[in-house]
């Protein structure tokens, strides 16, 4: 079995940023997993590339099926999870795993694979900055945008069941710090 490395964060904390700069300056040693999600796909997404979209049915017949290592109903609908498929899909190519998921995936995740998994926590600076995030993503109506402060303000009582946090203030040092960290965990 190889090794993974978990990014978690609240919505909008850059974590996804993070994820693509690592990706960028390790890409042979990295591979990025896919998550699958029930919700839509936005205009700058690619399906099998940013994530697999599935109906909710669909999701539903691969929980029955167990093939999720892990999954989550973030809001009512909406689910999100990584496929065993994925994980052994980056294995057999030798890489890293590398997963971009929620606070409540990332536990599971570290939960089932313990010293094989480097779990990283970003923690926005404040949740003042982490709204004017999400209002300039200009993806959320305000309603939804309430529904994920309060999702994050519960979310950020869990850094510490991970390995290292880092707090996502001052981007270029942000960078810095994950790899720092990703390249100390893959000498281990």
């Amino acid at each position: 079995m190889g090794k993974l490395i978990i990014f978690s964060a609240p919505s909008g904390s850059g974590k996804t940023t993070v994820v693509k700069h690592l990706l960028e300056v390790m890409k042979e040693k990295l591979a990025f997993s896919v998550s699958a999600t029930t919700r839509k796909k936005r205009d700058s997404e690619t399906e099998g590339k940013d994530y697999y979209f599935l109906s909710e049915a669909i999701f539903q017949k691969k929980i029955i099926d167990h093939e999720f290592l892990e999954y989550e109903e973030v809001y009512k609908g909406l689910y999100y999870g990584t496929l065993y498929a994925e994980v052994e899909r980056i294995w057999a190519l030798g890489k890293v795993v590398v997963f971009d998921v929620d606070v409540k995936g990332g536990i599971a995740i570290k939960k089932q694979f313990g010293s094989q998994a480097l779990a990283v926590f970003l923690r926005p600076p404040s949740i003042e900055v982490l709204m004017e995030r999400l209002r300039k993503r200009d993806t959320e109506v305000e309603h939804h945008l309430q529904e994920r402060i309060d999702k994050a303000n519960f979310e950020l009582e869990f850094e510490s069941q991970f390995d290292k946090v880092i707090i996502n203030n001052i981007l270029s040092n942000t960078l810095a710090d994950a790899e720092q960290e990703v390249k100390l965990f893959l000498t281990i």
